[in-house]
């Protein structure tokens, strides 16, 4: 006797679009057993049956199906690189710089980016695109607003430059928000947007199997530009990507081909 699960997955994808047979099954299938189980449904039928006519639970169940965790400058050393490696290439073969911020949760990497980047180029010289497949996220993420703890990496000269201290927390200046565009987007399938000189997808491939994982790098190859980069979470090296059109630049840091 199964418990559901299988069948939970075929009608949550016909519903939603979101193709949860494509995240690894243990870690999927144990996160959402307890948020099933939380809620008091023994049987994933009866949890289904349950989010077609509650939209509250349905939003709860797409949240915990996306990975939130997230703070500025997370793994600041990866930044680092990007900062004193990486952007020098870029800027070596153009002034204007064209990047996607994907899986972006509640936008601390975008505006991270945002921030390293003012450092060297003037606001109309770059453009981030940040997606996520959560539309709260995303919410948040436009707001800007984020508790002191999240910015526990910003150096104080970047907290009185690109923030405004506000009564519980901080909030991203305008100019930093101005030159990032928001974008609900379903990694696993919809079309992807094409001419980044970086793409950086971080901490979230860990979850998928193998099989999308590997589409997903030759569609990011293909949303490239010409001996443009991906950055990949510190969990997330990509071994041989000689296979999907890419060579190892430095830990992490992978450019096409």
């Amino acid at each position: 006797m199964t418990d559901g699960y299988v069948d939970f997955v075929r009608r949550f994808h016909i519903k939603t679009g979101i193709d949860l047979s494509l995240y690894k099954e243990a870690q999927m299938k144990r996160r959402l057993t307890t948020l099933r189980n939380k809620r008091g449904f023994a049987e994933f039928g009866d949890y289904f049956e349950a989010l077609i006519t509650n939209p509250h639970l349905l939003e709860e169940l797409k949240e915990r199906v996306t990975i939130n965790v997230s703070e500025f400058y997370r793994n600041k050393a990866r930044f680092e690189v990007l900062e004193n490696k990486i952007l020098p290439v870029l800027l070596g073969q153009k002034q204007r710089l064209n990047i996607w911020s994907a899986a972006c949760s509640t936008g601390e990497e975008p505006y991270t980016i945002a921030m390293i980047l003012r450092s060297y180029l003037q606001p109309g010289q770059f453009k981030i695109i940040a997606t996520d497949l959560d539309t709260a996220s995303l919410k948040k993420a436009e707001k800007g607003f984020y508790p002191k703890q999240q910015l526990k990496e910003v150096s104080k000269t970047a907290r009185n430059q690109y923030f405004e201290e506000e009564t519980d927390g901080y909030k991203v200046v305008d100019e930093i928000k101005r030159s990032i565009t928001f974008k609900q987007h379903n990694l696993l399938s919809e079309p992807y947007p094409e001419g980044f000189d970086l793409i950086v997808c971080r901490n979230v491939l860990i979850y998928f199997t193998e099989e999308a994982k590997h589409e997903i790098y030759m569609k990011f190859h293909g949303a490239l530009n010409k001996e443009g980069f991906l950055f990949v979470g510190s969990s997330e090296q990509i071994f041989s990507p000689d296979r999907f059109g890419f060579a190892l630049f430095d830990s992490f840091f992978y450019q096409k081909r």
